[in-house]
């Protein structure tokens, strides 16, 4: 493998990462806003509960994707900055609100109500915007020499694929935070919370593997080029199907306990993640060697040998100290009994 193959992997693990926390994370702030006026349910309780903790954890990825390509490609800075003025501009504003509001309400009880309709707002909306820039990097969107690249707006607002990547982005949210709050509300005895969030599941899943396929037909149709590569790969996308099926039939198991509830969802996240790990891997190594197709590719823009020995290195220290760490969070997090107590409480 290659210097610039072993950064562009890299960064590619970073985004995905980033990908699947940000979706639960986001989608758990769309559901506390569904169901803020179903109180008997406890559902937005256990989304904020889950979304509290968890925000400034994903954000780090944020920070850690940016130092990456900055260091690792900084030949491709510029461009990449011309394909994510549009939609970056958008998240940043839209992000500060969000943080704002997550950091005032836990100390003014009255902004609660806001919060949760701020989050459950720029929720939905942020993930349809950082999936909207995949389609800014195959389509070509990105035009002129060196140094002087600019976003063809009019090609971008007007692209089917642009559209196709955003619902799946909103959709793909929805699905993956409704299979994590039900894995949660498990976790914490709250079986009212789990049947709604295992029902949103069952209905944001097969909604997310259209999009899908509306994905795969509108690249079909505008950038050719990728599609044909994925489809070299067509045996890792029925793979990625298969646990797609499998998540579906692990929320119809019968899981037995004291409690006769059907669903198996920590199976299903497992699934899930696996399903997206594979497809993301078929897409990314289709996008090869293109980090901007059709100008910049990861050679083009690399860093010298030198500097990426010492950032990888740097890199290697910071994840072997970082993923025990974020572990611990998880596992803490997930059977806090505490949390599982005060829920009670407050029920009662």
């Amino acid at each position: 493998m290659s210097d610039a193959l072993l950064a562009i992997t890299l960064v590619w693990g970073f985004i995905f990462l980033y990908a699947i926390m940000a979706s639960m994370d986001f989608g758990a702030g769309f559901w506390a806003m569904t169901y803020i006026k179903k109180e008997e349910t406890n559902a937005t309780k256990i989304a904020n509960s889950y979304l509290s903790p968890t925000w400034e954890v994903t954000n780090t990825f944020v920070v850690g994707l940016v130092i990456a390509i900055y260091s690792l490609f900084p030949g491709a800075v510029f461009p990449i900055g011309v394909a994510l003025i549009v939609p970056a501009s958008l998240i940043l504003v839209l992000l500060c609100i969000r943080s704002a509001f997550l950091v005032f309400s836990h100390s003014v009880d009255k902004y609660e109500k806001v919060l949760t309709y701020i989050s459950g707002i720029t929720g939905l909306i942020i993930p349809g915007l950082l999936i909207s820039v995949l389609p800014i990097t195959h389509l070509g969107f990105v035009e002129g020499v060196k140094g002087n690249e600019e976003l063809n707006l009019t090609k971008l607002f007007t692209s089917p694929n642009e559209y196709a990547f955003l619902l799946f982005g909103v959709f793909s949210t929805l699905f993956l935070s409704s299979l994590l709050l039900s894995d949660y509300s498990k976790q914490a005895d709250e079986m009212k919370a789990y049947k709604i969030y295992r029902r949103d599941a069952m209905i944001t899943g097969p909604l997310m593997l259209v999009m899908a396929l509306l994905v795969m037909v509108t690249l079909k149709n505008e950038a050719n080029w990728i599609y044909v590569e994925m489809m070299k790969k067509s045996s890792l996308l029925l793979v990625s199907l298969v646990f797609f099926v499998l998540a579906g039939i692990a929320l119809y198991l019968p899981y037995f306990s004291k409690r006769e509830v059907k669903g198996m969802p920590r199976l299903a996240v497992i699934a899930i993640i696996i399903q997206y790990l594979i497809g993301s891997y078929v897409y990314g190594l289709a996008h090869l060697p293109y980090i901007i197709y059709p100008n910049v590719t990861i050679h083009s823009g690399f860093t010298d040998p030198a500097s990426f020995r010492a950032v990888f290195a740097t890199y290697i220290v910071g994840f072997a100290i970082l993923v025990p760490g974020f572990y611990y969070f998880w596992s803490i997090f997930m059977k806090d009994q505490r949390r599982k107590f005060k829920r009670r409480q407050m029920t009662n």
